[in-house]
C-alpha cells in the first residue's frame, strides 16, 4: 500500500505531515512520487490566506477522474482549513468523494479512520485537544529535524485565523521535548534541530511548574552532540531580554531571529492588536544588534489592512528602511472568515494592496542589492 501527502502551509504543518508519515508507516503503508500510484492521497491543509485555501479545493476537485477510475483510493484532507467547520462542510458538499475530513485536533486518529472509511465518510472536528506525545515521525527535511515544543496562539491578532483553527496555546513538558531530541541527536544523521510554535517565546507558560523559553534554550545547549538550534516564530512583545542573552552566549544557537513586525504604524498595530509599538519593536532590534552584532533578522509585513491609508503604509517602508532586514516576507491582506479584521470599515481595494505590497518587495530588492555591495 503506497500513499502520497500533499503539505500546504508553515513549518507547522511539514512537522505534522512527517507525524501524519510516521502513521501511515506503521500500519503498512509506504510513500510513492506521484499520486497516482498512491492507495491514499492526504492533504494537509492551511488557512492563513484565502489562496491557500483556494488551491486546496482546486487539487481536491482535480481527483475526482482518479477516484472514479479507482474506487478504493481513499482521499483524506485535514489540518488548519478544514478545523473550520464551514470550510469542511463546503468541502463536503462539493466534493462527496472525500472520504476522511480531520481538523487539527485529531489528525492523530487518521489510522483509525482509514480502517473505518469502508463503513462510511468520517467527519470528526474537535474544538480542542491534547499535544501528542507518542506517535513517532517520518522525518523528512535532510539534516535539520523539526521539534514541536507548543501549539496554539493566545494572542488573537485581529487578521489571523490560527487561534481558532489551532486553539489556546499548550507547551509539551520540558523532559518530553528534551528526550526527543536526546533520541534525534543519538541518530547522528541531523546537524540541525529547529524547534517549533506559533509563538515560541510563550513556551511554558501554562505549566506547573512554568519552565521559561530561556530555560528550554539552554538545557537543550547542554545536550551532548554537535548541532546548531534555531526556533520560530517569534513574537515581539515576548521576546525578552534573557532570550535575546542566551542567543547571545549559547555557541549552539544560530544566530537568526525572525521577527514578524506586520506594520510600522502605530494606529495600524492598534487594529492589528499586537500589543506593542513601533518603538517597543525598534527597541527590540536595537538590543538584538547590540548583544548579537552578527545576528540575521528577517520579518514579515502586511499591507493593506483595513483603512490603512497610503502615509502610515509610508511608515512600513521608513521601518524597513531603518532596520535594513536580511529578508523579509510581505502579504497583502486576506480577510479571514470569523476574525475581527473581516468585519472592519475601509477595506482596501485589491489592486491598491498589490500595488502596495510590490513597492514593498521594491524596496526590499534595493536594500539587499546595497548589503550585497
Amino acid at each position: 500500500m503506497k500513499y502520497f501527502i500533499v503539505t500546504y502551509g508553515c513549518q507547522m504543518n511539514v512537522h505534522e505531515s512527517e507525524k501524519l508519515a510516521g502513521i501511515l508507516e506503521n500500519i503498512g503503508y509506504q510513500p510513492c512520487e506521484k499520486r497516482e500510484e498512491a492507495d491514499i492521497i492526504v492533504f494537509n491543509t492551511c488557512a492563513i490566506r484565502e489562496g491557500a485555501e483556494d488551491r486546496v479545493f482546486g487539487n481536491v476537485g482535480n481527483l475526482k477522474k482518479l477516484k472514479k477510475k479507482n474506487k478504493n483510493l481513499i482521499i483524506a484532507v485535514c489540518g488548519c482549513m478544514t478545523q473550520k467547520e464551514d470550510s469542511a462542510q463546503k468541502l463536503l458538499n462539493t466534493f462527496p468523494f472525500v472520504d476522511i475530513v480531520l481538523g487539527t485536533f485529531n489528525m492523530t486518529k487518521l489510522g483509525y479512520f482509514i480502517e473505518a472509511v469502508k463503513k462510511g465518510r468520517q467527519i470528526e472536528i474537535l474544538d480542542e485537544g491534547e499535544i501528542d506525545e507518542v506517535l513517532p515521525y517520518k522525518r523528512t527535511s535532510g539534516d535539520n529535524a523539526w521539534v514541536n515544543i507548543m501549539q496554539g496562539c493566545n494572542n488573537f491578532c485581529t487578521y489571523c485565523i490560527v487561534p481558532y483553527v489551532k486553539g489556546r496555546e499548550k507547551s509539551r513538558k520540558e523532559e518530553n521535548i528534551l528526550k526527543e531530541i536526546k533520541e534525534i541527536l543519538k541518530e547522528g544523521k541531523y546537524k540541525k534541530i529547529t524547534l517549533l510554535g506559533q509563538n515560541v517565546n510563550s513556551y511554558g507558560k501554562d505549566l506547573n511548574p512554568e519552565v521559561s523559553f530561556s530555560k528550554l534554550l539552554k538545557d537543550i545547549c547542554a545536550l551532548d552532540g554537535d548541532f546548531t538550534l534555531s526556533f520560530m516564530t517569534s513574537h515581539p512583545k515576548d521576546l525578552t531580554d534573557d532570550v535575546i542573552d542566551t542567543i547571545a552566549k549559547e555557541d549552539k544557537i544560530e544566530k537568526y531571529i525572525h521577527l514578524p513586525a506586520q506594520s510600522g504604524n502605530n494606529r495600524i498595530l492598534k487594529l492589528m492588536n499586537r500589543k506593542y509599538t513601533r518603538e517597543k519593536y525598534l527597541e527590540i532590534i536595537n538590543k538584538i544588534r547590540a548583544k548579537i552584532p552578527n545576528c540575521r533578522i528577517t520579518s514579515d509585513f502586511i499591507v493593506g489592512f483595513p483603512s490603512e491609508t497610503e502615509e502610515e503604509f509610508n511608515d512600513t517602508l521608513s521601518l524597513v528602511e531603518q532596520v535594513k532586514y536580511d529578508s523579509i516576507f510581505a502579504f497583502m491582506f486576506s480577510s479571514r472568515s470569523g476574525t475581527v479584521a473581516e468585519k472592519m470599515d475601509g477595506q482596501i481595494p485589491e489592486s491598491e494592496k498589490k500595488r502596495r505590497v510590490n513597492k514593498l518587495l521594491a524596496l526590499e530588492k534595493r536594500l539587499q542589492k546595497e548589503a550585497n555591495k
